[in-house]
């Protein structure tokens, strides 16, 4: 039987997600769609045979959809996972968990309450083949101890309303978790620096960004996060081990050779970029769900996550290094 999936949010990375789950995945069927954007939200809702909720709360209530995917605005994100929790209903909620540190933590203790993880956060890049070659080279040991890590995140233009806080809590929140997952460390310290700012870059928008990061056993991290890069849509990362050093691999293009150049393709954007992984991470938990026993990113993740975000935008502001400081970890996310 296929999973029944209702998906709240047709915009961009929405539309793709039921692109996915009808085209590329099997064991699931989108039955339901719900977006403030009610044109959109309608037409799609033709086109791949759902139903059209005038609201979130009531798509997750509807005793048609099993499970629930959030795409929706950032600030939406908290108010749909704690009525899917009401509703003892799986969720798929895309990153951010929340807005804030203190939202996360309400999530937390309204999933512990109901006892059963209901909740993964959409943090695509654990499933990369890339990432998670680098991890397995990692926990060999092939490298010795991670001393240092080096990555970039570049975008070719930011999208709209973008702001400098962004940069970090919606670009650069991939690396804070990524790492993390990566490294299996916790973080320490965070500052970020700001370097000569792009002429590209919009008024108001302090353009490109260097986030620091130091684990608690002392590994330094360095991400460079820019978001009018100009030229594609870049993700590099490189591990410093004791015997030696490992890189992510750049995507796997057609190499070029014309005119008395050498080139390959640069991706323009995220959805080019991890296309693999968004699929593998849909596929599999669908599987999970159908299981009861979710293996992705839970509420934990995200909520370490984002305060570790909310450090680095204060010790930017404050030109400070900040301490991370979390609540202790519920045996319940361990």
């Amino acid at each position: 039987m296929d999973l029944r999936i209702g998906v709240i949010g047709t915009g961009a990375i929405g539309e793709d997600h039921i692109r996915r789950i009808t085209h590329v995945i099997t064991g699931a069927k989108v039955v339901a769609l719900s977006d403030i954007n009610e044109e959109n939200a309608k037409r799609l809702a033709s086109v791949y045979q759902a139903v059209f909720y005038q609201t979130g709360q009531e798509l997750i209530w509807s005793r048609e959809v099993e499970a629930v995917v959030i795409a929706s605005w950032d600030p939406t994100h908290a108010e749909y996972v704690l009525e899917c929790i009401k509703a003892r209903k799986y969720v798929l909620c895309e990153k951010p968990l929340a807005t804030s540190a203190e939202e996360c933590l309400e999530i937390i203790d309204a999933e512990m309450g109901g006892g059963i993880k209901l909740i993964q956060v959409g943090f695509m890049r654990r499933y990369d083949k890339g990432y998670r070659k680098l991890k397995e080279i990692i926990g060999s040991g092939a490298i010795g101890e991670p001393l240092m890590v080096h990555c970039c995140h570049r975008n070719r233009i930011p999208g709209p309303q973008h702001t400098t806080d962004m940069t970090i809590k919606n670009s650069g929140i991939h690396e804070i978790d990524i790492l993390r997952w990566l490294l299996e460390e916790e973080y320490e310290t965070g500052q970020v620096l700001t370097v000569k700012q792009n002429r590209n870059a919009a008024v108001g928008l302090s353009d490109p960004q260097i986030m620091l990061l130091k684990t608690k056993n002392g590994v330094r991290i360095q991400v460079e996060v820019n978001m009018n890069s100009h030229y594609g849509y870049d993700i590099q990362c490189e591990v410093v081990g004791e015997k030696g050093v490992i890189r992510l691999p750049d995507p796997e293009n057609i190499i070029r050779k014309t005119e008395g150049m050498c080139s390959y393709e640069i991706y323009a954007d995220w959805s080019q970029r991890f296309v693999q992984a968004y699929d593998t991470e849909l596929e599999q938990w669908v599987e999970s769900v159908k299981k009861s026993r979710l293996t992705g990113p839970d509420a934990w993740d995200g909520y370490v996550a984002c305060i570790t975000a909310d450090t680095l935008i204060r010790a930017r502001k404050q030109e400070t290094v900040e301490p991370v400081i979390t609540e202790p970890q519920p045996d319940f996310y361990r």
